[in-house]
Formats: structure tokens, C-alpha cells, sequence
């Protein structure tokens, strides 16, 4: 597993989406004084390798890499969040593991109760292609698919994301991980999240095929020590939402946790 740490004090764990790796949120947010950002290439990501068990491609299963982890290096609480797969990892991590959860953060939320089926044909016709024709061959076939159009109608910046799952240097190894990870999901039930007492905030923007605003609005609602805030699209302004990111947590980190 690699993992990349920075700072020092509280730890905050910030985990990657799907087909992402640690620089994605390495490069979202940077911790202010007082807290040290800690972040794992989850299986089939970024320089985690090999892939292992392809049955380990779960979000159960990453949350327990995480586990491992905090315990290597001897971290007994964290706060933990991430982007959309990072953040279903540690929703799952948060509701299984409380006694190890200091406080939450929910990046662009992709599930709710059960899969995310629109999300799960986008991404297993990227796996399929990739398998079939090739990274490269693929991508263009994608890029000339009505799922990528209607797609790139609602946001380019989403459109730009999920061709660049052809663009992983291990993309015909890890291809599985586009299949079983959007059927998989964090939790069963809404009621479950009600249970969840530590400090949340819950990140959302609109203009978002994946990550409806709608998704944020409900898991901040059934989270009763949950706060919301809307980031501005990337489609829209890439820096106004890195910023957004940046400032709401660096709030939320000092307002709860000095």
C-alpha cells in the first residue's frame, strides 16, 4: 500500500475517488497548523500493488485497509473523509469503526442506499471497452458514445474525468474495480447514518451527473451533527472549487477540533 502523510498533529484522513490516487486530494487541500493530512492509494489505485484478491475491490474492504493502516502507524482516532469513493470508504469506515472516528467529511457524495446505477452503467461500459479495445481505442469509442455526450451536456469537467479512467497506466489490470465498485455501497439503510455523532460536513456541488447535490443534501439531513456546503462546479471554475474545499474544511477542522 502507498500512502503519502503531511504535517503534524490531528490526523485528518482524506481519501481519493474512484480511479484516483492520494494527489487528488493532496492537491485539493492542505492541512493548516495544528493537523497532519494522511491518504492511501486504496487497491487497484495509483502505487498500491499488486491487485491482490479481486474480491478485495470493496468499499468494506478498503475501509479495512484503512484500519490497517491507521493502526501501522499507530493512530488510534483520525478524522476521516474523501471525494466520492473516498468518501463512501470512510462513511462505511466511520459507521463500523466509531470508536476510531473523531469527526467526518463527505466530499461529493456518489451513493446512497444501495448502488449507484447510473453510475455503475457509465463505468462498466468504460471497463468493457477497455477490456475489448484497449485503453486507447476505447477512450475514442467512449468519447463517441450518447453515455459520454449526455454526460458532457451537464458537466466537462465529469466528462473529462471519466475518459481519464482510460488513462490510468494500469488501466486493463485494475478495469475490474469500474465494475464491482458502483454496485457496491457504504451502508444499506438511511437510518444507519442517524447513529453517527461526531462532528460531519458534508461537501456538494451542482452541475454533477455523479455526484448529484441531491446525494450531499440526504446524507447531511440523516446525519444529526451534520453541516452542508455547496462547493462551486468545476465546471464552472476548477480554482473557486479547489479553494471552496480548502476553506470550508480548514473551518470546520478549527472550528471543532482545537
Amino acid at each position: 500500500f502507498h500512502y503519502r502523510t503531511v504535517g503534524e498533529g490531528t490526523t485528518v484522513v482524506f481519501q481519493h475517488g474512484l480511479g484516483g490516487d492520494v494527489d487528488q486530494p493532496f492537491g485539493l487541500f492542505t492541512p493548516p497548523v495544528g493537523f497532519r493530512l494522511l491518504a492511501v492509494d486504496c487497491r487497484g489505485h495509483g502505487q498500491t500493488r499488486p491487485l491482490g484478491d479481486p474480491s478485495r475491490l470493496a468499499i468494506a474492504d478498503f475501509a479495512d485497509d484503512l484500519l490497517a493502516l491507521l493502526g501501522y502507524l499507530d493512530i488510534d482516532e483520525a478524522i476521516v473523509g474523501g471525494i466520492s469513493m473516498g468518501a463512501a470508504v470512510t462513511l462505511n469506515f466511520s459507521l463500523r469503526y466509531p470508536e476510531r472516528v473523531l469527526g467526518l467529511i463527505q466530499s461529493r457524495v456518489a451513493w446512497l442506499e444501495g448502488p449507484n446505477h447510473d453510475n455503475a452503467r457509465r463505468f462498466s461500459l468504460i471497463a468493457r471497452l477497455i477490456r475489448k479495445e484497449g485503453p486507447q481505442q476505447g477512450r475514442q469509442i467512449f468519447q463517441d458514445s450518447d453515455e459520454y455526450q449526455q454526460v458532457l451536456r451537464e458537466s466537462t469537467d465529469t466528462a473529462a474525468s471519466l475518459l481519464g479512467q482510460f488513462d490510468h497506466p494500469r488501466a486493463e489490470e485494475t478495469a475490474l474495480k469500474l465494475e464491482r465498485i458502483p454496485l457496491d455501497s457504504p451502508y444499506r439503510s438511511m437510518e444507519e447514518l442517524c447513529g453517527i455523532r461526531v462532528p460531519t460536513l458534508v461537501l456538494a456541488n451542482r452541475q454533477d451527473p455523479v455526484h448529484p447535490y441531491q446525494f450531499g443534501e440526504s446524507v447531511a439531513q440523516a446525519i444529526p451533527a451534520a453541516e452542508l456546503q455547496e462547493l462551486t462546479p468545476k465546471s464552472i471554475c476548477v480554482e473557486r472549487h479547489r479553494a471552496d474545499v480548502q476553506r470550508y474544511i480548514t473551518e470546520f477542522l478549527e472550528r471543532n477540533f482545537r
